[in-house]
């Protein structure tokens, strides 16, 4: 089969590799029908996850077709359409049984395009795959569930709900790429009384306005402290989400949260970012972090299908899933191209790379 391969820092390429294999009985095989890239990914191959080894397939967002299935898989069949976690579970790990997944010590977690073979191929192995898939409810698209592998529970979990966002809150959100106006799309569902998103791009700006944003401002031109105290009777932000990952961010978002305040960190980082306790020590001000669980996927399935979210709006460019290297270029050259999610479209399979879709589930 084909996949987008890493092969080091700043190294990929489109391959020919072997088929995935079922290994575990818990295992599950998916035809890859729909994936996309994550900013992570740009991570690993500006070498700031080092864990990732020379030849592992990158990805971890995707929706798909099951063709075959461990023995010991009991929730799913040949032939269903289902969503594909970017975090898998083993489900009896203490962190499972915490339903911190994303901490699984039981062999799963983060994995996908990171420990194992992720899923920007034509095929994958789902580890675990009853606590790792979901069912994609009849009548959704792909595009209309295939955020919900990652960002979107990201932005949610890790910004929203860590950031304890309640009615009447102001919000301010570090980054108007992909994660910021996920946080945005998600914040909203609390009430927030004001949403303020920061960036150096006019243009995400714009696209945070359009996302709910009620104040956007270019730190690039404008003094965002400044601005933020200003807006909020000089008490600063109630939860400020940090959405970027680069030092200059955190500690912007540092410095715009009150007395009393969340910061929420949401970025990959993937070099150390100063922390000033100095200032900090004396406002009664709580840090998160945190890596997504996607214990919260059915509960925004349900608002996708229920008409009270709409994650399609992330989508800016598509491409067949042998375009990936177009994609990623396309992907990381976010300010002239204006991409926001790239969506890689699963293509007709060779007859030499197929898989032999089997009649009865195997071991």
């Amino acid at each position: 089969m084909k996949a987008l391969v890493y092969h080091g820092p700043g190294q990929r390429s489109w391959d020919t590799v072997p088929n995935p294999t079922i290994q575990l009985p818990t295992d599950a095989i998916v035809k890859i029908d729909t994936a996309t890239i994550c900013g992570s990914d740009l991570h690993i191959l500006k070498g700031d996850v080092p864990e990732v080894k020379a030849g592992t397939i990158l990805g971890h967002e995707a929706v798909g077709t099951i063709v075959e299935t461990g023995a010991a898989v009991t929730k799913f069949q040949i032939g269903d359409h289902v969503l594909v976690s970017c975090i898998t579970s083993c489900g009896s790990c203490r962190f499972c049984k915490e339903a911190r997944y994303g901490q699984c010590t039981g062999g799963g977690g983060w994995i996908f395009g990171h420990l194992i073979n992720g899923l920007q191929a034509e095929y994958a192995r789902v580890p675990f795959a009853d606590n790792s898939l979901f069912k994609v409810p009849s009548g959704l698209t792909d595009e209309q569930v295939l955020f919900l592998s990652d960002i979107l529970p990201t932005s949610f979990e890790v910004g929203v709900l860590n950031g304890g966002v309640r009615p009447g809150d102001t919000v301010a959100i570090v980054g108007a790429g992909p994660i910021g106006l996920a946080a945005v799309m998600t914040a909203k569902l609390y009430t927030p009384g004001r949403i303020i998103v920061i960036d150096l791009d006019d243009g995400r700006l714009a696209k945070a306005k359009e996302f709910g944003a009620d104040v956007t401002i270019n730190n690039g031109r404008e003094d965002a402290v400044k601005r933020v105290f200003e807006l909020t009777g000089g008490l600063g932000a109630d939860v400020a989400v940090e959405a970027v990952g680069v030092p200059a961010t955190f500690e912007l978002a540092a410095e715009l949260v009150r007395a009393g305040g969340t910061l929420a960190n949401v970025g990959v980082h993937g070099k150390p970012a100063t922390l000033h306790l100095e200032k900090l020590w004396i406002k009664d001000v709580t840090i998160t972090t945190g890596l997504v669980d996607t214990r919260t996927i059915p509960q925004l399935l349900s608002l996708i299908e229920n008409g009270r979210l709409d994650p399609t709006v992330l989508a800016t460019h598509r491409f067949s899933i042998d375009e990936a290297m177009e994609a990623y270029d396309v992907f990381a050259d976010a300010a002239k191209t204006h991409a926001l999610k790239v969506v890689l479209k699963g293509t007709a399979v060779s007859t030499e790379t197929k898989l032999k879709v089997p009649t009865t589930a195997t071991a």
